[in-house]
């Protein structure tokens, strides 16, 4: 008789797989990501003037996130396809960069802490790419999980930042 293997995401062999959730019963979750793409001086003014050559850099990467977070399982292997019920993605102008928060809410049997991290991720990443010709310096920075609730392991919310 053998043991369990101690990592949820591979079989007895050693194999990946998805986790089985057919059992779990579903129940409301949510999930809090932020980033921040760093800009010069010269990108920000463009921003807020809105004169970036390629356009509303604010409305493309606000879509893009959000189109991001329902295509997360197309992007992460072993993540699961659950219905994606609320999605925001805010993003803030400040004096050194964009900051960026993404929350997604759903009423499933895993969590959405993958799809709020990929809706940050990829407007970040449409931020950078309708800013390069202004700046080839602009930067991604500190994409992280601010808090999640629901589910089996319940509450989190990160500690207070700095």
């Amino acid at each position: 008789m053998s043991t369990p293997h101690p990592f949820t995401h591979l079989d007895e062999a050693g194999n990946a797989r998805m986790v089985d959730v057919t059992l779990k019963q579903p129940t409301v979750r949510s999930a809090t990501a932020r980033g921040f793409v760093r800009c010069a001086a010269e990108v920000i003014a463009a921003l807020r003037d809105g004169t970036v050559p390629k356009g509303d850099v604010i409305a493309v990467a606000r879509i893009a996130g959000i189109q991001a977070t329902k295509r997360t399982p197309d992007l992460l292997p072993l993540a699961h396809v659950i219905g994606v019920h609320g999605a925001a993605v805010d993003l803030d102008v400040r004096d050194d960069g964009v900051a960026i928060e993404a929350t997604v809410r759903t009423a499933d049997r895993t969590g959405v802490e993958m799809e709020a991290l990929t809706a940050v991720s990829v407007a970040a990443l449409a931020v950078v790419d309708m800013v390069k010709g202004l700046d080839k310096a602009t930067s991604i920075e500190s994409v992280r999980l601010i808090e999640k609730t629901g589910g089996k392991s319940g509450d989190w919310t990160r500690a207070a930042e700095a």
